[in-house]
């Protein structure tokens, strides 16, 4: 469990997120920039389980590279609802063995028929919580959280009393679904405080880079997005295109990211869409500004 006990240990620390390409054509690609950011040293990198139809096999070839060529500690989604036990039993044994230790466990949409999710044990987060953790003792577990609430919970109060089940199971650090509104995620950390919930809760936070990547996003997440923060992303556009659109990104994830770290958030997790070129800019100033030291 690297990547967990790092991020007890570690002092203000910023990590990725990174998806596998479904076409192996673009790998090359895709290996340059995971390198570029890698040598930024990130406390981790976090990869989806599988993209846009990408295999299993795919998101295990990705994390063994990334943890074997570059370096960089790996959390690894794993997603249960309608798998099997075998299924998840050789994805984490083939994690181990390529040296990851660390998961985060997701539900997730289910895999095959209807009749495939009614016979497996999986059907919640935390039944792959509770499983990883019995089984593979050696091996983190982070979990998903929701500053917003979870779509499917019928109300705030049931979302944290779900969450709690998923740490009490066994799961070490929540990881949070992207936010805009810095206020959202402080809440959050104080309900769950509230709950008794005080394991570390890390910030998702999704650097905009273009309009298009915005809107397919959020409709893909279900997250919120403050109506005067899209109109502010809409006006760059019109006025100049994505490239405004990602000067106006870069310069509210700049100061998004600063805030968190100054009101205590112990790091930062950024989706980086599999892009380099903002993410590095990003560190690299906040760097300069005397964050992450």
């Amino acid at each position: 469990m690297q990547v967990a006990k790092n991020i007890n240990d570690a002092g203000q620390f910023f990590s990725f997120e990174f998806f596998p390409p479904k076409d192996k054509s673009t790998w090359p690609k895709f290996m340059e920039r995971a390198e570029r950011l890698a040598a930024l040293n990130p406390l981790f990198a976090s990869v989806t389980y599988g993209a846009g139809g990408s295999s299993h096999e795919n998101s295990l070839e990705i994390c063994s590279l990334l943890k074997q060529e570059m370096g960089v500690d790996i959390l690894a989604h794993l997603t249960c609802v309608g798998a099997s036990e075998t299924s998840i039993d050789g994805f984490v044994e083939s994690l181990v063995q390529a040296g990851v230790s660390d998961i985060l466990a997701l539900g997730g949409d289910g895999v095959g028929n209807a009749g495939d999710v009614k016979k497996s044990r999986f059907f919640h987060a935390s039944d792959l919580v509770e499983y990883v953790d019995s089984k593979f003792s050696e091996v983190g577990i982070g979990v998903a959280g929701y500053p917003g609430g979870h779509p499917d919970s019928p109300s705030l109060v049931r979302d944290l009393e779900f969450h709690h089940t998923k740490l009490s199971k066994g799961a070490d650090f929540t990881m949070t679904q992207l936010f805009f509104d810095n206020r959202v995620y402080f809440d959050y950390v104080e309900r769950l405080a509230d709950f008794g919930i005080e394991r570390p809760v890390i910030p998702g936070v999704l650097p905009i880079q273009s309009l298009s990547s915005l809107r397919r996003i959020m409709s893909l997440c279900g997250a919120a997005i403050p109506g005067d923060l899209y109109c502010g992303v809409e006006k760059a556009f019109d006025r100049g295109g994505d490239e405004a659109v990602m000067a106006f990104g870069f310069d509210f994830a700049r100061k998004q990211i600063a805030d968190l770290l100054d009101k205590g958030a112990p790091g930062v997790h950024i989706y980086s869409l599999n892009r380099a070129a903002m993410c590095e800019r990003l560190i690299t100033d906040l760097k300069g500004e005397g964050y992450f030291c």
